[in-house]
């Protein structure tokens, strides 16, 4: 998914009701991070956890589940998918629940369908149930993939923001991880329990923090906004300033025409459609989810432990993470695409190699270990960029009248691509192994030459003058 991708929410940057998108200049207070904001964090991106937990358990499980309860490997492919069909779902209505019910509430509302997806699939005897728990688990996780974040931006001062919201990538690649990691040692039952547990933790977590004060804002309970603003920023904290800055923007916000899903289409908004949503269907066709929903069966057609290449994803794409994380705003956008492309492009055509000398008989010893680096190359250069860059650069490029239809269709086609690619890739490894790896390292390569020629350098430079030279 991209993956999973997949922290959505960093859109919510640019939204008028978000601290910076329309700053007032002459408010520039460093505020610093209180035991409520860090607190309310890491109840929020339990929620994070959770989405890379549903990610990663696909992987680990699949012999287990084929073998206990007889499915076909066409079967166990709409498993492994049709949680992106539920995204799909969740995706579409996240914007509208989270203003229904607030951010807290929609995200406690998102873990009731985890909660009922990961139970169908502990007590399931066969596919229906494992089908149904798992589009219920989809359906939770496309709601949590918008709302954790907006939640996240919407309580952090903003000089904090940016370090508070790559958080939630970070939590998704934790979640992936440490279902690849324990998966290893234990049946898919379990595995299934231990999904079960973040589900509940972030639940009870929800009744301890303060909703957002821009949603109470929004619907007029401005005397909530306030104390809920006052308990984050600490008692004695100034929040005038703050404050004002939040009626402004509503005011902003209100004075904005309503904009219509056809409206995306116009030609000024092109160059930003083309590149938002050309980002998100190359990520998926580059391979990130067949790799991350198939990585054990990709090590064992392979020749290679799938214990030990696996544990070697984890101790990659971790670090990796954080390395991108750090270099975001300081080397820019573009460069991190391109070197995370490029290595995408080479881990895909090592796998296929490594494929390929199998099907010849040729150099038995050196395939797997091709293999393994081709897997761990790519794992490595998607989490240092394709990851979550595309996420923001799409944030940053669609005017705010724009944004919400804009962001929608996006993160559709995103989970679009995440279940075509999820679904047909053991029918494409089946159809010719090195094929399909050659494949993807084509439509990487296509990448590197889609950044090149249209995807603009968005560090240092403010909202407007990005939209301005797009649009």
């Amino acid at each position: 998914m991209g993956r999973e991708s997949r922290g959505y929410g960093d859109e919510s940057s640019s939204d008028p009701l978000l601290p910076g998108a329309v700053a007032d200049e002459s408010f520039s207070g460093e505020a610093s991070a209180t035991v409520v904001v860090v607190f309310s964090t890491l109840v929020a991106v339990s929620g994070s956890y959770v989405f890379g937990s549903a990610i990663g358990f696909s992987s680990p499980a699949q012999t287990g589940i084929m073998d206990d309860l007889g499915l076909t490997l066409a079967e166990y492919s709409l498993f492994g998918s049709i949680m992106t069909i539920g995204a799909m779902l969740g995706a579409v209505m996240s914007g509208k629940l989270a203003d229904l019910f607030g951010r807290r509430g929609a995200m406690g509302f998102s873990e009731m369908f985890c909660l009922l997806g990961w139970a169908g699939i502990l007590f399931s005897k066969g596919p229906w149930w494992l089908d149904c728990g798992r589009l219920s688990i989809g359906y939770g996780v496309g709601l949590l993939s918008y709302v954790v974040p907006v939640y996240i931006a919407e309580i952090t001062p903003k000089n904090l923001r940016g370090a508070f919201t790559t958080v939630n990538q970070f939590m998704i690649c934790c979640g992936v991880s440490a279902m690849y990691l324990v998966g290893n040692f234990i049946s898919w039952r379990i595995l299934t329990i231990l999904g079960i547990v973040p589900c509940v933790l972030h639940l009870l977590g929800l009744l301890f923090i303060p909703e957002s004060p821009r949603w109470l804002a929004k619907i007029g309970r401005e005397k909530d906004s306030e104390s809920a603003l006052q308990r984050l920023r600490g008692k004695n904290a100034d929040i005038s300033a703050e404050s004002a800055e939040i009626r402004d923007y509503i005011e902003t916000l209100q004075q904005l025409s309503d904009t219509s899903f056809l409206d995306l289409f116009q030609r000024k908004y092109s160059h930003s459609l083309i590149v938002g949503v050309g980002l998100m269907v190359l990520q998926q066709l580059g391979g990130v989810n067949g790799i991350t929903y198939y990585a054990s069966a990709i090590f064992i057609s392979a020749g290679f432990s799938s214990r030990f290449g696996t544990i070697g994803m984890v101790f990659v794409q971790v670090p990796m993470t954080l390395l991108g994380v750090l270099l975001m705003d300081k080397s820019g956008r573009r460069p991190l695409l391109l070197i995370s492309a490029a290595g995408t492009c080479l881990g895909c055509f090592f796998v296929g190699s490594s494929f390929l000398l199998q099907d010849l008989q040729l150099w038995k010893e050196i395939s797997p270990v091709l293999a393994l680096s081709g897997v761990l190359i790519f794992t490595g250069s998607f989490s240092l960029g394709m990851g979550g860059i595309p996420w923001v650069i799409m944030s940053e490029i669609f005017p705010i009248n724009i944004k919400g239809p804009a962001g929608s269709l996006v993160t559709v086609v995103n989970w679009f691509g995440t279940w075509v690619i999820s679904y047909a890739f053991n029918f494409l490894m089946d159809w010719s192994s090195e094929g399909t790896f050659f494949t993807f390292s084509v439509f990487c390569g296509l990448t590197i030459v889609f950044v090149a020629k249209l995807v603009p350098e968005t560090k240092g430079r403010t909202l407007e003058e990005i939209q301005a030279s797009l649009n």
